[in-house]
């Protein structure tokens, strides 16, 4: 009795565990990545979707296990069926839901295609929020955003080539 309460809750795991690549590759996954003034994808069909995790890059494919992630400022690329060049955009943040049917959610407060950043105006910005840390008093809320300016800056720079002290 044990043994078939115990086969019939993990059979669909070990289903889902045992799945061939060319299943897997043939369902492809669901993307929903939106930013609070525009919606990016809405159930686009993805191969994979490789994530700026806070706690470090992670790929998510179809029958990816469910899991929750804060994002960090950094590239968040999307790799499309029959193309071998992924898809970049440059995400501040954010958290990114991936939910047992292979659909993630990513949702960012600010995202732009890596091709579209002028890496002169990225340079010039972390020159000034620079300036206003150093300028704002230590523990203060103006040498926080100022803090947090330099890092995002940073993390774009590094998107596009560009190394910055």
């Amino acid at each position: 009795m044990m043994q078939r309460a115990l086969l019939r809750r993990f059979t669909p795991t070990l289903r889902r565990s045992f799945s061939t690549v060319e299943e897997t590759a043939k369902a492809g996954m669901t993307l929903n990545f939106s930013l609070p003034h525009e919606t990016i994808y809405s159930g686009a069909n993805v191969n994979q979707v490789i994530v700026p995790g806070a706690a470090g890059e992670y790929g998510v494919t179809a029958d990816h296990v469910p899991l929750v992630a804060q994002l960090k400022p950094g590239v968040l690329q999307i790799l499309h069926e029959g193309t071998s060049d992924a898809e970049k955009y440059f995400v501040a943040g954010g958290f990114s839901i991936t939910h047992a049917n292979s659909t993630t959610d990513i949702s960012c407060p600010e995202a732009v295609k890596v091709d579209d950043i002028d890496s002169a105006a990225v340079t010039s910005a972390f020159e000034q929020a620079k300036a206003a840390f150093s300028a704002a008093e230590a523990g203060s809320l103006a040498a926080a955003e100022a803090q947090i300016d330099m890092e995002v800056n940073k993390s774009m720079a590094a998107a596009v080539g560009v190394s910055l002290a």
